[in-house]
């Protein structure tokens, strides 16, 4: 998917949650900026990320990331590639050494615009995250990378008191439990 795709499927897109649904424009204005995919865009750029459950729909993969000393999915910088489907699953490859994932749908399954903390070097900036949801062999093996303190399958019931309150994690549960093409 490039730039000419992920404007059609943001175009197309639709969420019942209003938060999402306020800043659907904001991505679309942002794939009109060549700049969008890279870090080089201090004010906001595009990331993606994968929102990984397992083929029974009991459990989603979280890492502690270790910037940010957070539990989130598994994801990042597009570092100027398009495709974000692609980011996605390259992402979610290196940070959990997982090989048996696989897209469940290769539609946009949720957006979020969140903002990042000013660091070293680094001005406080968006990240305008395109997520994709991929399922993964619960049993296999994990292999954690340095950007992570941890990673965890963690109990769809369990999520909630591992993270605390971040809503669009909390969004993304929610959306893991109504989806059709879950089943």
């Amino acid at each position: 998917m490039d730039r000419i795709n992920l404007k059609e499927q943001l175009g197309r897109y639709r969420t019942p949650y209003e938060e999402e649904s306020s800043f659907i424009q904001d991505f679309l204005d942002l794939t009109e900026d060549p700049l969008a995919y890279g870090r080089e865009r201090l004010d906001g750029h595009f990331t993606a990320s994968a929102w990984i459950v397992n083929r029974k729909r009991t459990h989603t993969l979280l890492t502690l990331h270790r910037k940010l000393g957070r539990w989130l999915q598994l994801g990042g910088h597009a570092d100027g590639n398009e495709d974000l489907l692609e980011v996605a699953m390259k992402e979610a490859n290196e940070e959990s050494g997982l090989k048996s994932l696989e897209f469940v749908d290769k539609t946009i399954f949720d957006l979020d615009k969140h903002i990042i903390p000013e660091r070293p070097h680094v001005p406080e900036h968006f990240h305008f995250d395109v997520r994709y949801i991929l399922e993964a062999d619960l049993y296999e093996p994990l292999i954690k990378s340095d950007e992570s303190i941890s990673l965890a399958w963690v109990a769809f019931d369990s999520v909630q008191d591992v993270i605390g309150y971040n809503p669009s994690i909390l969004r993304m549960l929610d959306k893991t439990s109504k989806s059709e093409i879950l089943l």
